[in-house]
C-alpha cells in the first residue's frame, strides 16, 4: 500500500479543519460549535427505545478544532411533549443554569421526576475554560417507559438489514447465493407471478464441501439447516420462518423477539423452486443485530494479515450481536461470564455503545454460570463498564452482589481460595445467586472435547488451591477495592486493598516455584502451566526479580491456550513488553490463530481454533473475537487512565509494524492515532477529542518532540511520556536502538 508522508497528512487534515471553520457557521476560531454525540442513559439513539430511569443521565462530547480545549461550564434544559404534539414550543421543566463543571458525561437530571410514558427533548449548551460559550445543541428526543419495576439498563430492539448476494449461480434445478458473510438471519425471496401454489425448499449454510455445494453434514455445531414453505397463487414475496432448535431455544437461553423472529447463522442459501425463475436480486439476507456503527471505528496497518485479522474481529462483534444480549454463538445462546467479558471489552473498542454490555452483565449478576472464574469475572466486568462510561449507577446498585461475586468468603487460613470440598455451601451458592454446582475451570475445553488431545488448559493440574482461580480472585479484590472507594465506601476500599495484598503475598510465597522462577499450578503439584504463569503476569501479580522468567515461559509455550486464554496471554505479553512476541502470535498462520479461522471458511471467529480442538464448536462465537480489543488497546495503545475518559493513555505498542492508524471510539469522542516505525525514529499523530486530557508513552530515544518543540528525555526509560490537552499532537523519536 501507497502511503503518504505523516506530516503532509497532518497540514492537509488542518488545512480541511480551516476550511470548515470559514464554511461552517458557529465552527469560527475562538468559538466552539455546538455539543454533539449526546446520550441519554448512555444511549446515542434515544428516541429507538425507552427509558428505564424517571431521573435519566445525560452526555455530549465537546467539539472543538483548537487544541487543549477543555469544557469550563454546562447549561442543560429539557422540555416535555405533549402527547400527540410535534411542536418543542412547549415550556421547559428543566433548566440547570451555567453549572462550572468539566462534566460532560453523566449529567444527572434535577427536575421534577419525570412521568411514565411520557416523550420529552434536551439540548445542552457548554463554555470552555476561556469563557467562550457554544451554541445550544440540536434538541434530542427521548421517551419513558410505560412502568418501571427497578433498576434496569434501558437498551435498544434490534434491527435488520438487508444483504444482497455477492455470488450467484443457477445449478441444476436450484439457485446458489453466497451472501459474502454469515449473519443471524434468514432470506426474503422476490418471486415472479404465481400462477399455481408452489413448495419451496430453502437450504442455509455456514459452510461449502466443495464449488457451490453447501456442506450439509459439517463437524462440530456448524450450521446447516433446511426448511420448505408453501407459496401460495399470486404471492409475490415471502420471508422464509426459521424453525426454531431445540438446543438453543430452551429454558436457559435467550429467545429472539417477536418482532425479529427466529434466525439461523449462515453465509450460502440454496433454494430448490420447481418451475420458478429466480435471479441474482430475487434473494437477499435478512440479518438481525444490535444497533452498530460501522463508522465508529478504524484500523489499517503495513501487515495485511493484521488487517485481516482485525476486520474478522470487528464484524464478529457486529454479527453475534443478533440476540440483544452477548450470547456463547448458536449452539446454547446462553450468557456466560467470561465470553460476556471478553465481548464486552471488544464492543467498546469497535462502536461507541455501552448499552448491551451493561445488560448483559447485569442478567448475568443474576444468571451465573457455574465455574469459579467466571462467577469473579463479574467485578471484572463492572470495573471496565465504569472505566468506559464513568458510570457508577450500575455498580452502586450491585454493590453487594458485586461484593460476594470476589468470593472471598472461600478464603482458608492460607490467604488463598478454593472450591474443594464443601467449602461451598448452600449460603454461598445463594449469595452468587448459583443453583448449580460450583467448579474451577481454568480454560476451555478439556481433552474430552478434543480429538485425541490434552485440551486447552496446557496440561494445567487442577488441585484444590488453584493458581489461575487465585491470580482472577486477586484481580477482584483490586478492582472491587477501587470501586468501593469511589462509591465512598471507605471502610470496604481500605477492608479489599488490604485483602488483595495478602492474596499477592500468600499467591507469590506459596505458587511460585522459587527455583524455576516460574508459578505451579497450584498448592500441591510441582507443574507449571501457561495459565499459571500468564495469569499473574497480566494482573501485574509477579515480582521484579521473577518478571524476566516468567515472561521467557510465558513465550515458550507459544498458544497453548485457548481462545478465551488468548485475551490473558496478550495481555500478559503486550503488558511486559512483548511486542513482537505478541504481534506473532496475532498473525500467526498455524491451526491456532485467528488467520485459520478465515482459512477455515469462516466469517465469524471461532469457539476454538479448529474442530480438532473441540469437536463441537460453532463458528460463530465472539469470545475468539480478543483482537477486536486487544489490536486498539495495545497496538495503538488506547485505554481509559480515568473513568470515563476524562484522562486517556495513548501507548502504541508496534512491534515490527512498520506503521498503523486507526480510530478508538470513546464516551468523549474518538481518538485517532498514527505511527510510523523506521527503526531508529518513531512518529506518532494523534487528534485527543475537547474535554480530555493526554499521557502519550513513546519508544525511548535520544530527543523526543512534542509538536516540534524538544521536551526532557529521562535516561534509562523503556518508555518516555509527554502530556497533552485535546487536538492534534505530533510526537517523534529520535535516536532509538534499531
Amino acid at each position: 500500500m501507497e502511503r503518504t508522508g505523516m506530516l503532509r497528512e497532518f497540514i492537509v487534515r488542518r488545512g480541511i479543519l480551516f476550511s470548515l471553520c470559514l464554511l461552517m457557521p458557529g465552527l469560527m476560531l475562538g468559538q466552539i460549535p455546538a455539543p454533539g454525540g449526546m446520550s441519554v442513559e448512555l444511549l446515542t439513539g434515544p428516541e429507538r427505545t425507552v427509558i428505564k430511569d424517571l431521573r435519566p443521565e445525560f452526555g455530549w462530547v465537546v467539539r472543538s478544532m483548537e487544541e487543549n480545549v477543555f469544557q469550563a461550564a454546562y447549561e442543560v434544559q429539557v422540555k416535555e411533549i405533549p402527547p400527540g404534539k410535534r411542536s418543542l414550543e412547549s415550556p421547559f421543566i428543566w433548566d440547570s443554569g451555567k453549572i462550572v463543571s468539566s462534566l460532560s458525561v453523566n449529567i444527572e437530571y434535577q427536575g421534577k421526576k419525570l412521568l411514565l410514558g411520557a416523550s420529552y427533548a434536551w439540548r445542552v449548551r457548554v463554555w470552555d475554560q476561556g469563557g467562550s460559550r457554544s451554541e445550544w445543541s440540536k434538541f434530542q428526543q427521548f421517551s419513558t417507559a410505560e412502568s418501571i419495576n427497578e433498576y434496569g439498563t434501558s437498551t435498544y430492539p434490534l434491527e435488520t438489514r438487508l444483504i444482497k448476494s455477492v455470488r450467484f449461480n443457477k445449478r441444476e434445478g436450484g439457485y446458489f447465493y453466497d451472501f459474502g458473510r454469515a449473519a443471524f438471519g434468514t432470506v426474503q425471496i422476490k418471486l415472479p407471478p404465481l400462477e399455481k401454489s408452489t413448495r419451496l425448499e430453502i437450504h442455509f449454510a455456514e459452510k461449502l464441501s466443495g464449488k457451490d455445494t453447501l456442506d450439509s453434514n459439517p463437524p462440530g455445531n456448524i450450521r446447516y439447516r433446511e426448511t420448505s414453505l408453501e407459496v401460495g397463487k399470486g404471492v409475490s414475496l415471502v420471508e422464509v420462518a426459521v424453525p426454531a432448535d431445540p438446543r438453543n431455544t430452551g429454558p436457559g437461553a435467550i429467545l429472539m423477539p417477536d418482532y425479529i423472529g427466529e434466525v439461523t447463522p449462515f453465509r450460502y442459501c440454496e433454494i430448490f423452486a420447481p418451475g420458478i425463475t429466480l435471479g441474482k436480486e430475487s434473494v437477499v439476507m435478512k440479518a438481525a443485530n444490535y444497533p452498530f456503527n460501522d463508522r465508529a471505528s478504524e484500523f489499517i496497518s503495513g501487515d495485511p494479515l493484521l488487517n485481516e485479522v482485525w476486520d474478522l474481529c470487528k464484524y464478529s462483534i457486529k454479527a453475534t450481536s443478533f440476540a440483544g444480549i452477548y450470547v456463547d454463538g448458536d449452539r446454547e445462546r446462553i450468557p456466560y461470564e467470561a465470553d460476556a467479558y471478553l465481548n464486552q471489552l471488544s464492543h467498546y473498542l469497535v462502536d461507541r455503545e455501552y448499552s448491551m454490555a451493561r445488560a448483559t452483565h447485569e442478567y448475568l449478576i443474576r444468571n451465573p454460570t457455574w465455574p469459579t472464574e467466571w462467577i469473579l469475572h463479574s467485578v471484572l466486568m463492572a470495573w471496565e463498564d465504569y472505566m468506559y462510561t464513568g458510570n457508577l449507577e450500575s455498580a452502586e446498585f450491585y454493590y453487594e452482589d458485586l461484593k460476594n461475586k470476589t468470593l472471598n468468603v472461600l478464603a482458608d487460613q492460607n490467604g488463598l481460595i478454593s472450591t474443594a470440598g464443601n467449602r461451598v455451601g448452600e449460603d454461598i451458592l445463594r449469595s452468587v445467586y448459583l443453583k448449580d454446582e460450583m467448579k474451577d475451570i481454568v480454560d476451555w475445553p478439556p481433552g474430552s472435547f478434543t480429538q485425541g488431545g490434552t485440551g486447552e488448559r496446557d496440561g494445567h493440574v487442577m488441585v484444590d488451591f488453584n493458581t489461575v482461580v487465585n491470580a482472577l480472585h486477586y484481580r477482584s479484590l483490586v478492582l472491587f477495592s477501587r470501586l468501593a472507594e469511589d462509591l465512598g465506601k471507605k471502610r470496604d476500599a481500605v477492608d479489599f486493598r488490604e485483602r488483595a495484598s495478602e492474596v499477592k503475598e500468600a499467591f507469590n510465597n506459596l505458587l511460585l516455584d522459587g527455583e524455576e522462577g516460574v508459578y505451579r499450578d497450584g498448592i500441591g503439584t510441582d507443574h507449571s502451566s501457561l495459565h499459571s504463569n500468564m495469569f499473574p503476569l497480566a494482573f501485574g501479580m509477579v515480582p521484579d526479580e521473577f518478571k524476566e522468567g516468567v515472561v521467557e515461559f510465558v513465550k515458550s509455550r507459544g498458544m497453548a491456550c485457548s481462545v478465551y486464554g488468548s485475551q490473558y496471554l496478550l495481555d500478559a505479553l503486550y503488558s511486559a513488553g512483548e511486542d513482537r512476541a505478541a504481534l506473532d502470535l496475532l498473525t500467526a498462520e498455524h491451526d491456532r490463530g485467528w488467520l485459520n479461522m478465515l482459512k477455515s471458511g469462516s466469517t465469524i471467529t471461532l469457539e476454538a481454533w479448529d474442530v480438532k480442538y473441540k469437536n463441537n464448536l460453532d463458528w460463530n462465537h465472539a469470545w475468539g473475537a480478543a483482537p477486536a480489543n486487544l489490536i486498539p488497546r495495545w497496538i495503538l495503545g488506547v485505554r481509559p487512565l480515568e473513568p470515563g475518559f476524562e484522562e486517556v493513555l495513548i501507548s502504541p505498542h508496534p512491534g515490527g509494524l512498520e506503521w498503523a492508524r486507526g480510530r478508538v471510539p470513546t464516551i468523549r469522542g474518538a481518538v485517532w492515532v498514527e505511527f510510523l516505525n523506521k527503526g531508529d525514529c518513531f512518529e506518532l499523530e494523534v487528534e485527543i477529542p475537547a474535554n480530555v486530557k493526554a499521557r502519550i508513552e513513546v519508544p525511548s530515544g535520544e530527543r523526543v518532540f512534542l509538536d516540534d518543540s524538544e521536551v526532557p528525555v529521562v535516561k534509562g526509560r523503556i518508555r518516555q511520556v509527554v502530556t497533552a490537552g485535546s487536538g492534534s499532537h505530533r510526537i517523534r523519536v529520535e535516536g532509538m536502538d534499531s
